[in-house]
């Protein structure tokens, strides 16, 4: 009996020592991210941290004389705690943006009494292999801070953290015996490296530079020591089976398979896959994450994903069991704590191939909560509900939400809410928790927020919700601007994001059918959009970033629409042979894009200048800045190269990108259709398309001048100006585009 006291005593000692050693560990990050956030205000804050036991993440706020008080059971904890008060106390929005500022009141409010808030799920998963494309691959770390600084404050604890992982590859390359050339055009460029690393594409414009490989392993390095510090655990890459197809030159013997065309590139561009049951297979994993784990530690969390939108070498069940027992047994072999966490969106994409059988073998192999599943489009299709929960594997519920940067609204907020409250209630003990796999930002912070925050007992309905983020981003109550967002709430946040999700400004202007990455639908009528933006050009607090930034991202969808109702115009005088009908549509169609470029100008986030600026600063000299720029430009743009499937994918109503590369195109196809219809003969559309495709490769293979990186005029008077140019337009349109899509 003393023997066992004594030891219940010292395994408390033991527990204490390394509760207080994390304890503060957790406090100095916090203090950090205080300083960053509220600068000389930080002082006004106290933080003590609170033993959680093996219960729920949870802090607690509360004013103690002059100070504010915030308590969580870690970092992440206090993080949550800190944009809880500084959203529904001190009416602040934090952005994910570097660049915009952060707006606090003068005096802090204080809190009249002690707040209480309990995490209803464990684990907060946030990012998409396609963000560190599409948004991330410029980021230096400026842009990583401020990020994982709002990854934090909103709840993320699991964010997927891949950069970097190219020079460890390059070293496990060369280890292996290839040489320098061969590994390094096996890299795509930067922007496409998302998909190298999902194993859709190899070589698309390679090699890579080694300043690239140097530069994204010291980010890598800052970037997971943060989300450490901050209480998250980053999910590192593991080896997947993907190869250089150059090893065969140095193995020969080795089972390595061609993988199925993607994308539409050419067959030159397909990756290759090494069999696992190969050897070789179980060395490279070891080399891999013994590198990986020597520069950036583990949190035994591993990202893996073989077959993603290809085909596998067989679909019989048994050799799909085979494969991931044996990638699973590798990455046990190296890290016995190892957990692969792999995206399902391959069972909603390719749900004809994934059928149930197969899914079950493929993640059944693996022992029982080991392999973790993101549902990746739940807003659309719930998998879970597919597969009796995964067959029992732990999952995480997703929303999506954004297609390759497209820069629509678009959300269906009401429903997303159901699902979530559903998930939790239904989806079984092996839910594990809820994230969010964006495949970039830019118009709807307002979703991934929500989702966040539906994973805390907030205690408000979605209406008070939105009410709140009404008044956050203007930093006041104001019931225009509580209308407006109401509205959009009620009215216009009702679909789900599509691929290609755009206004007809960004698509190729085609008579015969739309274009296949040109979805122009929308669930609402654009009148009431307009309404919601004339309710909020009405707000009286117009110095606030946030403020600015909705009413122009608003106006920049209310334009957009009224464009497509135009075209609709434009196309039916065209059939008609309506000549003169057709130059006057052609000019204010012009003039419509104009506007739209002035008003995405006083935007930051909104600029192509600061995409190609941000990507040329990464060069060392001027060859490796144009490569950057060519790369970051194709992306954009045709995806790939000429005609390609992918191309406007990644559209986005951006400044610059409507003015030099949309308007353009346009102009284009109204000289063709105007020259056919003036000389009495038929449009051709042919003819344009070859004319167009021409100048789409031309625009991404050159350099046309600098762009603007920094925002131009007032957001508010801009705004105000196409508002009031364009209120009269819309509403006396007779066409619209939700009717006629």
């Amino acid at each position: 009996m003393l023997k066992l006291k004594q030891s219940l005593v010292i395994s408390a000692i033991i527990m204490l020592s390394a509760f207080k050693c994390r304890a503060a560990s957790d406090d100095k990050a916090s203090r950090g991210l205080l300083e960053r956030i509220l600068g000389e205000k930080s002082g006004q804050f106290v933080v003590e941290i609170i033993p959680s036991g093996q219960g729920a993440d949870s802090f607690e706020i509360e004013s103690i004389k002059n100070k504010i008080v915030i308590r969580g059971n870690n970092s992440n904890s206090i993080a949550v705690g800190l944009n809880h008060y500084l959203r529904f106390y001190c009416l602040t929005s934090i952005s994910w943006y570097a660049d915009d500022p952060i707006q606090l009141p003068e005096v802090l409010p204080v809190v009249p009494k002690k707040i209480v808030v309990k995490s209803l799920c464990k684990n907060r998963f946030f990012l998409n292999y396609c963000t560190f494309g599409y948004t991330m691959p410029w980021w230096q770390w400026r842009d990583w801070e401020r990020f994982i600084d709002w990854m934090a404050l909103n709840g993320v604890n699991m964010p997927l953290a891949i950069t970097g992982q190219e020079s460890i590859w390059y070293r496990v390359w060369k280890k292996l015996g290839l040489e320098d050339n061969e590994i390094r055009a096996y890299f795509t460029g930067p922007a496409h490296l998302p998909w190298h690393r999902m194993l859709n594409i190899d070589y698309w414009q390679g090699p890579l530079p080694h300043s690239w490989l140097d530069c994204q392993e010291s980010l890598q390095k800052q970037i997971v020591s943060r989300e450490r510090e901050l209480g998250m655990k980053p999910v590192l890459p593991a080896f997947s089976g993907h190869v250089p197809y150059e090893l065969k030159r140095v193995y020969p013997h080795a089972r390595i398979n061609k993988m199925s065309q993607w994308g539409g590139f050419d067959t030159l561009y397909r990756s290759s896959f090494l069999d696992p049951t190969d050897t070789l297979f179980k060395m490279i994993q070891k080399e891999y994450l013994d590198e990986q784990t020597k520069l950036y530690g583990t949190d035994h969390i591993y990202g893996i994903d073989p077959f993603n939108e290809i085909v596998p070498p067989s679909w019989e069940p048994d050799y799909l069991e085979r494969v991931s027992k044996t990638i699973f047994k590798t990455l046990e072999q190296v890290d016995p704590k190892a957990v692969w966490l792999q995206m399902s969106w391959l069972y909603y994409y390719q749900r004809k191939d994934w059928t149930n059988p197969r899914i079950e073998a493929f993640v059944r192999a693996v022992p029982q909560d080991k392999m973790v599943l993101l549902d990746y489009f739940c807003e659309r299709q719930e998998v879970w509900k597919l597969t009796d929960k995964f067959f029992g594997q732990p999952y995480i519920w997703c929303y999506l939400g954004n297609f390759g940067g497209n820069t629509m609204l678009a959300g269906n907020i009401k429903d997303v809410g159901e699902k979530i409250d559903n998930v939790m209630k239904n989806g079984g003990d092996n839910f594990w928790g809820i994230g969010s796999t964006l495949e970039g930002f830019d118009c709807n912070p307002l979703m991934y927020e929500y989702v966040f925050d539906k994973a805390w007992n907030l205690g408000m309905t979605d209406h008070e919700w939105i009410k709140k983020w009404a008044q956050r981003r203007a930093g006041t109550t104001d019931d225009n601007n509580t209308a407006g967002w109401s509205l959009l709430y009620d009215s216009i946040y009702t679909g789900t994001s599509k691929t290609g999700h755009c206004s007809m400004i960004n698509s190729r202007p085609n008579v015969n059918k739309q274009e296949r990455y040109a979805k122009i639908d929308i669930p609402y009528n654009n009148k009431t959009l307009l309404k919601a933006w004339g309710e909020m050009m009405d707000c009286a607090a117009k110095d606030r970033w946030s403020y600015r930034y909705d009413i122009v991202n608003v106006g920049r969808q209310v334009l957009g629409n009224y464009f497509n109702d135009l075209w609709m115009l434009y196309k039916n005088a065209l059939n008609a042979k309506k000549y003169k009908e057709m130059l006057g549509l052609r000019t204010a169609m012009i003039d419509l894009m104009s506007d739209i470029d002035e008003l995405l100008r006083t935007q930051s986030s909104f600029l192509l200048g600061k995409w190609i600026s941000d990507a040329r600063s990464l060069g060392i000299d001027g060859n490796e800045s144009a490569y950057y720029e060519m790369n970051a430009r194709n992306l954009l743009t045709t995806w790939g190269d000429k005609n390609q499937v992918l191309n406007d994918y990644a559209n986005r109503t951006w400044a610059g990108l409507v003015s030099g590369y949309y308007r353009v195109r346009w102009e284009k196809f109204f000289n063709e259709a105007e020259k056919a219809i003036a000389s009495g003969g038929n449009f051709e559309y042919k003819v344009y398309a070859d004319i167009v495709a021409d100048f789409e490769v031309k625009w991404w293979r050159e350099c046309f001048g600098n762009y603007n990186a920094k925002p131009e005029g007032d957001s508010f008077l801009i705004a105000k100006k196409m508002y009031d140019k364009y209120n009269g337009l819309i509403c006396a349109s007779t066409s619209n585009s939700q009717k006629m899509h």
